[in-house]
């Protein structure tokens, strides 16, 4: 086999961290696998990976060859895509990561329709509330709200999203329902770790001020944040894309909405350059554009308004 071939074993095998699951994916045995990987290291002449019993782990060189291999192997993949793609179908792994409140309740009810639309694309969806990098999770595209930091990956901006605070029926009920910022101070709150400092912002005479708020949980999971408003344990400021099914349910009760400070945040599709030339990646972002865009995302509660009053 060539060169390409070995690089590609190499590639499969610490994506899957596993020779067995490199070779389903490659339709090789894993002895063949295995030495490929070997020839490899051989024609180099350093190693690559340390093998253990449990598992395997790159070394300084592998990790340098494994970026610059899935690289020209990503390059090889869209260079084919581009001659191939006015004749083929949409196909291939798809890689996606995501927030977990928005891949809960946003994404993960929308794939149906992505992949009955495009039946030759498997999709790998991978959920974390922390930022990742894309070459080392080997993904093909990831979704977050908030700014964009890393100028090495391309941003395509889906929609405006805001953070609501809400409280379930049960908790006002027992505590009663907060009728100014400064009412906040004898209330349990709810925050995310990595929304520090803790503060949450609210108008007051057109001017904005922060309230240092008191925690009485942190995580930093929003659907565990979710759960924990859902079940009475306080007052929780998250996404709408995460509340507004509960809110639109009477499951939750939107606090303060005069005096909140709603700042718009982007979500946005992020893909390192050149990526989304890919059909696979190219029909996904269209896809997101149609679902997610501001036109169509369906938001918790319009502005203004609040039915905290239904509770007490």
């Amino acid at each position: 086999m060539s060169s390409p071939d070995e690089m590609r074993a190499f590639v499969q095998v610490v994506e899957r961290q596993s020779f067995g699951s490199a070779s389903t994916v490659l339709g090789l045995t894993p002895s063949a696998v295995s030495k490929l990987v070997t020839r490899l290291e051989d024609r180099l002449g350093v190693r690559l990976l340390h093998r253990t019993t449990r598992r395997l782990a790159l070394t300084p060189e592998g990790d340098i060859y494994f970026a610059r291999a899935r690289q020209i192997l990503a390059d090889i993949e869209e260079a084919e895509a581009q001659v191939a793609k006015l004749r083929a179908a949409p196909r291939g792994h798809l890689r996606i990561n995501t927030s977990i409140g928005f891949g809960i309740h946003q994404l993960a009810p929308a794939m149906p329709d992505f992949l009955t639309r495009y039946p030759e694309i498997d999709v790998e969806l991978a959920l974390t509330d922390r930022v990742v990098d894309l070459v080392s999770e080997h993904a093909d595209m990831t979704i977050r709200a908030g700014p964009v930091a890393e100028t090495a990956l391309t941003a395509r901006k889906l929609a405006d999203v805001t953070r609501l605070l809400c409280a379930s029926p049960a908790y006002l009920t027992r505590y009663g329902v907060p009728r100014t910022p400064a009412d906040l101070a004898r209330h349990s709150c709810i925050v995310m770790a990595f929304q520090t400092p803790y503060r949450w912002a609210f108008r007051n005479h057109g001017k904005i001020e922060e309230i240092e708020i008191k925690p009485r949980v942190v995580t930093d999971n929003a659907e565990a944040a979710l759960r924990l408003a859902l079940n009475g344990a306080g007052i929780v400021r998250l996404s709408d894309m995460v509340v507004g099914e509960s809110i639109r349910g009477g499951l939750l009760v939107p606090l303060l909405t005069e005096a909140h400070h709603v700042e718009a945040v982007p979500l946005s599709a992020l893909y390192l350059a050149g990526r989304h030339r890919l059909p696979k990646v190219r029909v996904f972002l269209d896809f997101l554009v149609e679902r997610f865009s501001s036109a169509t995302l369906q938001v918790a509660v319009a502005p203004g308004r609040s039915n905290a009053s239904s509770v007490v």
